[in-house]
């Protein structure tokens, strides 16, 4: 006999073995229990997900011999000729293939008989979206008013293509795509059944990655790795058979990029392309570890404790800011879209490298390098921001002790936003010192205070290179934070209130502008909220 595909082996046959797809299972058990039935049911989602694996365990739970349940013997002859696909009573239509009102009409006019050997027809219609409107019309005369022995079930991925006349009629139901966790789970009990031994956990998360919340696809392309890799399902073999870049060189391209190393991130690109990877793949997973790196940084938790690259994917997002982070994605994004219109796929790629280094930030005050006379000739990071004025060390409050001490420091809580405004920083740690207030200053002493709503600020990275930046002009502080202390006199209310004081006189300047006036008069025109932003001072 032939070897059943591991999707039609695996695939349930009671609502018990369903992953996912609670919601539905509840509602429908529910209803079966209690016999509180509707005649059509739809239920909608992408692919792979269970549509028709629910339709039939419908069918099954309505026509058991043992009664109306939501859990079917699947031992009487009903049940075992519905899991076979030989039940006279259970109807199969792919609308995609029968589109034609004919073909309709025949299904309806087959349903005014009652049914042979079970207590209800049952009419499952695959993709019904895919039904002529002269189908759908045709249909809609049975849906108002069914015969008691016949129940619908439809089954689409595209539901705003059927007629809300017949969607009124309809009990609808939207399963969801299934989590990369839930496949994980599922494909590791399958091989425990197949008694497939050799898996590594890295294979696995690529698969269900891979499946993109499709059950049967997962099962699909785990049946395709067993044999790729003659019975073992390796991480090598599977990115291999899937044709994914690995992600190893992603990595090391955005540690590249971190550390603003051009000549190493186009060495990596140089390899890649020598193995012959696809650019256009490359280029959609570093989108996907770019995606992973800014979930990392906000919900850490949310990266499985098992997966694989958990260690180096929380390094690597403390590498980057935030800001960065967003940047890069959209980087990687519009540098996909234009991959088509490049010479080629290298220098696509290597253009949005290129761009990703030339909109790091920099870390001194030195001027842009010249540029190179041969590619991979500096290791200099480009400069995005304007120059900033350097401030001397000596007009930084308390700067002037020759031991480093700021025991004297004239530090208030008033001087103390003019203060940070001269610190050099950026990114997270900038923000932390925007919004920390000093609350107390004894000698060498600071205690800083951060309100409850900034408490994700204080990082342990973006507290340490806030206190580096102080101790460049004060060696020897010593510095506290404090939670929920934060109040006033903070350098972003500082801002934010400079900023309303500009936008108000701006708006002033514009009504009492006698330009402005006469517009108003003779053309009956006004000012757009809104539309008015005052000039920003040179500085910003």
């Amino acid at each position: 006999m032939s070897r059943l595909a591991l999707a039609r082996k695996y695939r349930p046959r009671n609502f018990a073995e369903l992953v996912g797809q609670e919601h539905v299972v509840k509602a429908l058990a529910h209803a079966l229990d209690q016999n509180r039935l509707h005649h059509a049911y739809l239920l909608t989602g992408t692919r792979g997900v269970g549509k028709t694996t629910i339709a039939r365990i419908i069918a099954k739970a309505l026509n058991c011999e043992t009664g109306i349940s939501s859990t079917p013997c699947g031992q009487c002859d009903t049940c075992r000729a519905i899991d076979a696909g030989r039940f006279v009573d259970l109807l199969e239509l792919d609308a995609a293939s029968n589109t034609q009102v004919d073909n309709m009409r025949e299904l309806l006019e087959n349903a005014l008989y009652a049914p042979t050997a079970g207590r209800f027809k049952v009419y499952i219609i695959d993709e019904v979206h895919m039904l002529s409107r002269s189908a759908f019309n045709a249909m809609l005369k049975t849906l108002e008013e069914p015969p008691e022995h016949v129940k619908f079930v439809l089954a689409t991925t595209d539901p705003q293509k059927i007629p809300v006349t017949v969607l009124s009629r309809c009990l609808q139901f939207g399963l969801k795509q299934l989590t990369t966790a839930q496949i994980r789970g599922q494909l590791e009990k399958v091989l425990a059944a197949e008694n497939v031994e050799q898996v590594e956990a890295g294979a696995l998360a690529l698969l269900a990655r891979a499946a993109q919340g499709s059950m049967r696809d997962s099962l699909s392309l785990l049946d395709q790795a067993i044999v790729h890799g003659a019975g073992e399902v390796r991480e090598a073999g599977v990115r291999d058979m899937l044709g994914i870049v690995d992600t190893t060189y992603l990595f090391v391209l955005l540690e590249c990029v971190a550390n603003g190393d051009g000549p190493g991130a186009l060495s990596q690109a140089e390899t890649m392309s020598a193995r012959g990877l696809s650019f256009e793949a490359a280029m959609q997973d570093l989108a996907s570890l770019l995606h992973r790196l800014a979930l990392a940084q906000v919900l850490p938790d949310a990266i499985p404790d098992d997966e694989p690259e958990r260690e180096r994917l929380l390094d690597l997002a403390r590498r980057f800011t935030a800001e960065d982070v967003q940047l890069h994605y959209q980087i990687a994004l519009r540098g996909r879209a234009d991959l088509a219109l490049a010479p080629d796929e290298f220098t696509g790629f290597a253009m949005t490298l290129l761009r990703m280094l030339a909109f790091m930030p920099r870390e001194d005050d030195r001027p842009p390098s010249p540029a190179p006379q041969g590619r991979g000739t500096t290791k200099s990071r480009p400069v995005s921001d304007p120059p900033r004025e350097r401030v001397p060390r000596e007009a930084l409050p308390g700067a002037a002790a020759a031991g480093g001490s700021d025991a004297s420091s004239p530090l208030d809580r008033r001087s103390w936003p003019d203060t940070l405004a001269r610190l050099k920083l950026g990114g997270m740690a900038r923000m932390l010192a925007q919004h920390c207030e000093l609350v107390e200053h004894e000698g060498d002493h600071l205690v800083l205070g951060v309100a409850e709503e900034h408490k994700h600020l204080l990082d342990q990275a973006y507290r340490d290179k806030f206190v580096a930046a102080l101790r460049t002009h004060f060696p020897a502080l010593r510095v506290d934070f404090r939670l929920g202390s934060g109040g006033d006199h903070t350098l972003a209310v500082k801002d934010a209130r400079e900023q309303a004081e500009r936008q108000q006189n701006a708006e002033a300047a514009i009504s009492s502008d006698p330009f402005v006036q006469e517009l108003m008069e003779s053309l009956d025109a006004r000012v757009v909220d809104g539309s008015i932003q005052p000039v920003q001072p040179p500085d910003q």
